[in-house]
């Protein structure tokens, strides 16, 4: 008498099948999660842009003799020996697209008409640059349309503004939202 064998387990058509829909779920859900990151990247900018205008603040009134720090790299040092710095580390080192900090660096310059209150060896911190009467900070993406899509920028007005294209300066030809 032959015995029956008992054959349990899935057939190469059902593991190809549940594979096809595990790939059609995951086609679906990875542009998602993508916009989300991106979302996430552009929150984490603005957020920065608000600290380093508030840091600018602080740097003027503290430091600066009622001028603004014109280099990113100054509002990272510290004012006394030991004491913080105006921003943390890792937004100071965000300067350039190899250095990022949630997908975006960060430039501060003097903006357009900006002029000097303080010499650079005369801030508290003997800052590379002469403190100014403006600042204009801008983030951009480190890969647009990878990391983020907006581009963001603050002055000594406090103001944060937004927009699609590279902020080059405020009133020189982009009209910012």
């Amino acid at each position: 008498m032959k015995k029956m064998q008992k054959n349990e387990g899935f057939t190469l058509i059902e593991l190809l099948i549940v594979v096809a829909i595990i790939g059609i779920i995951a086609a679906i859900a990875v542009p998602g999660l993508l916009r989300a990151r991106m979302s996430g990247n552009e929150a984490s900018a603005i957020g920065s842009i608000r600290t380093i205008a508030s840091a600018e603040a602080t740097y003027a009134s503290a430091c600066g003799g009622g001028g603004y720090a014109v280099d990113i790299v100054d509002l990272g040092k510290q004012p006394t020996a030991g004491g913080p710095s105006f921003i943390p580390t890792d937004l100071a080192n965000a300067v350039d697209s190899t250095h990022l900090k949630s997908g975006y660096f960060f430039v501060v310059d003097d903006g357009p008409s900006g002029t000097t209150v303080l010499d650079n060896a005369d801030t508290c911190n003997a800052a590379g640059a002469d403190s100014s009467t403006q600042f204009f900070a801008t983030t951009e993406p480190g890969t647009a349309g990878t990391t983020g899509t907006r581009y963001f920028a603050t002055d000594h007005s406090g103001m944060i503004r937004q927009h699609t294209a590279a902020i080059v300066d405020i009133g020189k030809g982009i009209p910012l939202q």
